[in-house]
């Protein structure tokens, strides 16, 4: 069963309005588009942005009875493109919901999961990119070492790369299967399955779906895609992406002076937004309990002025 993490929060620092326009930029299975479409009268609208093209499905069929709610097959890093072709450049709200929902993760033929064999895919759109499996055949072992390092904060990142690079010359990379496999070869007094494989699997799947670089992005866009008096609420489960989220609202907070480009300062820019989560809000202990991937999770609000 599909869990949305912080709904009832993240719904509620969004603030809807009847008559509002909300965006929701990762529609999943349709949790979060729904409960803003529940708030909506007839005149407020709720669009709803997913990469994953199984997961839109799903989710127009949930939202199916809500004429307010529309679902796109869109990645939200596109957020400003997709305003404009519906012809709404500013809205009243935004949600995010950034990382792997439980439906991608429960699903053994996509690859996320080092629990059960599949095929090592990780695409959240499976109409588009290179597979982990076709980016690990071609990343070079320095690069890995990186991705490791950044993205899944494994400590010996140098020497799991290597270990991996050496595998996948000698083995071969082709299922998730192989990719634990290559994991336990660079740990090999550990029993059982190594607690950095999820981190590995982590991080691969960060990179190869570019996700860190799309949330940034799209923290630019939807900070400039507020009214004033709109929210933007994130909602993230990976250090990485509380890092883009708070230092995105955090800059858009302060008033700044821009350079000509002879060096002069310009006139004082003042701040876009108000945080209103100086400290993240966390899930209760009774969620945590229910659902142990929500532990993890944060969430963060801020208001365009």
């Amino acid at each position: 069963m599909h869990v949305t993490v912080l709904a009832e929060e993240a719904v509620e620092w969004l603030h809807v309005h009847p008559e509002g326009v909300y965006v929701d930029g990762t529609a999943g299975l349709g949790g979060h588009t729904l409960r803003i479409a529940e708030k909506l009268s007839e005149g407020g609208r709720v669009f709803g942005l997913d990469r994953d093209l199984r997961a839109v499905e799903k989710a127009q069929e949930r939202v199916r009875m809500y004429p307010q709610a529309t679902i796109l097959h869109r990645n939200y890093d596109r957020l400003g493109e997709v305003l404009q072709e519906i012809g709404t450049p500013l809205v009243d709200g935004i949600l995010i919901d950034a990382g792997l929902s439980s439906m991608q993760l429960d699903d053994p033929a996509r690859g996320f999961t080092f629990q059960e064999e599949g095929p090592l895919d990780m695409r959240m759109d499976r109409s588009s990119g290179a597979s982990a499996e076709d980016w690990l055949a071609e990343v070079d072992e320095t690069e890995l070492a990186t991705v490791l390092k950044q993205y899944g904060d494994i400590r010996k990142a140098k020497s799991m790369a290597a270990a991996i690079c050496r595998w996948r010359k000698t083995s071969g990379i082709t299922t998730t299967a192989d990719l634990v496999a290559a994991v336990k070869s660079a740990l090999p007094f550990v029993q059982g399955v190594p607690e950095e494989t999820r981190t590995v699997f982590q991080a691969i799947r960060i990179a190869v779906n570019d996700e860190l670089r799309s949330l940034a992005d799209f923290m630019i866009q939807a900070i400039n895609a507020l009214k004033p008096g709109g929210r933007l609420v994130c909602i993230s489960f990976h250090s990485g992406e509380d890092r883009i989220m708070k230092q995105a609202m955090k800059a858009a907070g302060k008033d700044y002076r821009e350079l000509h480009p002879d060096g002069r300062l310009k006139e004082l820019i003042p701040a876009r937004v108000k945080v209103l989560t100086p400290k993240p809000i966390s899930p209760s202990e009774q969620e945590i309990a229910e659902n142990s991937r929500a532990a993890s999770a944060k969430l963060r609000a801020v208001e365009r002025v």
